[in-house]
């Protein structure tokens, strides 16, 4: 599975990454609006881990270009603010698959990025 991490706190990122990695996972990050949408625009990812305030751009014009350069890419969202608590994400990232803070044990997170990325049969479909 191919995990992409926008997140600007390096640590944190860090820790995240450490984790899925320890799952077989392909991990990749970036740090900010510019970057992740760079990244997409030329690699294939299946989930993103995506902080909703990044300190360089946009959350959310991440979210909409990964809807449209990657339309079965999951989202799912970190954030350490209240903003959003209110569920209303999901009604603004039509990709969205979850919402949790940045303080979520990084093993929750590792199994919510297994559960919402592709499974092995839609990943190793051929198409006739």
């Amino acid at each position: 599975m191919r995990v992409l991490i926008v997140e600007s706190e390096n640590g944190l990122a860090n820790i995240w990454q450490r984790h899925l990695q320890r799952m077989g996972m392909s991990v990749s990050r970036a740090r900010g609006q510019a970057d992740a949408i760079g990244f997409l625009s030329t690699e294939d990812t299946d989930v993103i881990i995506l902080d909703l305030m990044l300190a360089d751009g946009s959350a959310l014009a991440v979210a909409d270009y990964a809807s449209y350069r990657l339309p079965d890419a999951r989202v799912i969202f970190v954030t350490n603010t209240s903003f959003f608590s209110d569920g209303s994400i999901f009604s603004f990232a039509s990709n969205a698959c979850a919402f949790v803070q940045s303080a979520t044990p990084p093993e929750d997170l590792a199994a919510m990025v297994e559960h919402y990325g592709p499974t092995e049969d839609a990943t190793s479909r051929s198409v006739p």
